[in-house]
């Protein structure tokens, strides 16, 4: 499946009711305020932090490759009569009108691009799009195996309308060689009348420290990495043009 494709249909449906918590948006106001504006969301979704921003008023836009999460995104501000400027584009396609201050992704999306050819397609579009005086915020992290006996095993929780979603790894395969991590994963809406059930793949491909800087280097682009000594595993890249 093309990763474009994924957050579609009841995925994009069993998104918001399914994840564990909303994103709190306080480091990300501070962000654009550090940094300045205009600014853009990468994977936006549908629309966490991107609606807070643009509550406090802050000159932020987004941009998703899915079509469906950017509608969802589109009914939640036209709720709140809320204005916000949206982008139907893969990240490492990018061709927008504007250029910005500060770029950055509200979690790490860019894992999910399958391999390094595509994610130094997305670099070199954020260093399009930066202004020369901009900064690009880039989460990152290694992903830990699913333990084997979560493999199979269903988190559950009740929609508004009283259908049971279901969500489960079913199985997974991992190469730390090649930083991919490949799993498949089960979303199920239950219904009196009926129900609905999808598999879909899912890949993660991470980097090392140094790939990364390596990358971000060929994109014309210097970086900065900021770790929490208490995750080893997940740490930030601060990215200027050079």
């Amino acid at each position: 499946m093309d990763p474009a494709d994924f957050y579609t249909g009841i995925v994009a449906d069993l998104y918001t009711p399914l994840k564990s918590a909303a994103r709190d948006a306080t480091p990300y106001l501070h962000l654009v305020e550090e940094h300045g504006e205009p600014a853009l969301e990468l994977g936006c979704g549908d629309g966490d932090p991107l609606l807070d921003l643009r509550r406090h008023g802050l000159d932020v836009e987004g941009v998703d490759s899915s079509a469906d999460m950017l509608a969802r995104c589109r009914r939640r501000a036209a709720d709140e009569g809320l204005t916000v400027v949206l982008h139907h584009q893969r990240m490492e396609a990018l061709d927008l009108p504007r250029r910005y201050r500060t770029i950055f992704l509200a979690g790490p999306t860019f894992t999910l691009l399958p391999d390094d050819d595509t994610a130094l397609l997305a670099l070199r579009g954020i260093r399009a799009h930066l202004r020369e005086d901009g900064v690009g915020v880039v989460p990152l992290f290694v992903p830990a195996p699913t333990p084997r006996e979560d493999l199979g095993r269903f988190r559950e929780t009740r929609a508004a309308d009283g259908a049971v979603l279901r969500f489960a790894i079913l199985a997974e395969e991992r190469d730390d060689r090649a930083g991919v991590q490949r799993a498949m994963l089960r979303y199920e809406r239950h219904l009196a009348g009926g129900s609905e059930v999808v598999d879909r793949p899912w890949i993660l491909h991470w980097y090392t420290r140094q790939r990364f800087a390596d990358l971000a280097a060929t994109a014309g682009l210097r970086s900065e990495i900021v770790t929490d000594p208490g995750t080893p595993d997940e740490f930030t890249v601060l990215i200027r043009p050079t």
